[in-house]
């Protein structure tokens, strides 16, 4: 079993630590609110201080967080994660950052004699808890073929794509679907709906029809209720579809769904609800329909 750290410990961080405890690997985590690893020290994680003490007492460490500036935050300094590394130790950052700061990142490590991979998951955390999440993996493939069975641990399916960068690149362009076909299966519900079809019974239909994919069957139920805990907020949808749109006008790739889901996206934030899970969107539409949620 492998000596892991892992940074960040949010809503899919967390949970992929524990994944990680479950399959029998030493764990030392870190958080920028430690209360809420409570519950990961309790079933066995030891603690790090900070992100170069994590770096430091571990082979291997993994981190999630919320965007480029996060990354940045627990990679650079005297007690970021690059300041613990050592030859032949190796970095993986599973967040859903800025291409070109992921290679920026991947070539301070390479500096250090370590190795970084970027390997961003694809799914929620319904398809995390099932133990069906994916991951696409860049870097050195050498060492994305050490790591892979600990990758395995998280989820089925580890995909090598290529060099750094493009994994989060993938993400990016996996991502940027899912904003884009939750608006499509909004306005299908409240189209049937306004014509008197209720709502329940639409959400029915349409999760069971050809247009069924994993995420509308998962996430289109919200429509009746988000949770209580969004799985993957607005603001953090925004901050993918924004990087899909900058390496689109970059790579001359027009983007015209997923600019203008973009937009219902910020309405969401002009009413308030950047902190719900992006299926808020279907209240944005809702109200422009004159449909109360």
């Amino acid at each position: 079993m492998a000596n892991l750290g892992f940074i960040g410990l949010g809503v899919m961080g967390g949970r992929l630590a524990k994944r990680l405890l479950d399959a029998g690997h030493k764990v030392t985590g870190y958080n920028r609110t430690k209360s809420k690893a409570d519950w990961l020290l309790k079933a066995g994680m030891k603690w790090g201080e900070n992100p170069r003490q994590v770096a430091e007492t571990t082979d291997i460490t993994l981190s999630m967080v919320t965007n480029t500036k996060a990354v940045l935050a627990i990679t650079g300094g005297p007690d970021g994660v690059i300041a613990g590394l050592s030859p032949g130790k190796i970095y993986i950052d599973m967040s859903t950052v800025s291409p070109a700061t992921s290679r920026q990142l991947a070539a301070q490590v390479t500096e250090k004699g370590a190795h970084m991979l970027d390997s961003p998951v694809s799914g929620s955390v319904e398809t995390l808890e099932a133990g069906k999440l994916s991951l696409m993996v860049a870097g050195d493939e050498t060492i994305f073929e050490k790591v892979k069975p600990i990758l395995l641990d998280i989820g089925p399916k580890a995909t090598y794509v290529g060099d750094n960068g493009l994994a989060v690149t993938m993400k990016i362009a996996t991502n940027l679907s899912l904003a884009v076909q939750m608006l499509a299966f909004c306005e299908g519900v409240l189209l049937a709906e306004k014509s008197g079809i209720e709502r329940e019974t639409a959400v029915e239909v349409l999760t069971h029809s050809v247009i069924a994919s994993p995420m509308v069957n998962y996430r289109g139920p919200f429509v009746l209720g988000t949770p209580e805990e969004a799985w993957f907020n607005v603001n953090m949808m925004q901050k993918d579809m924004n990087l899909a749109l900058e390496l689109g006008q970059q790579l001359n790739v027009p983007l015209p769904t997923t600019a203008v889901t973009n937009e219902f996206l910020t309405a969401a934030r002009g009413m308030g609800l950047e902190e719900e899970d992006f299926a808020i969107i279907f209240e944005v539409l809702a109200s422009m329909s004159g449909v109360n949620k």
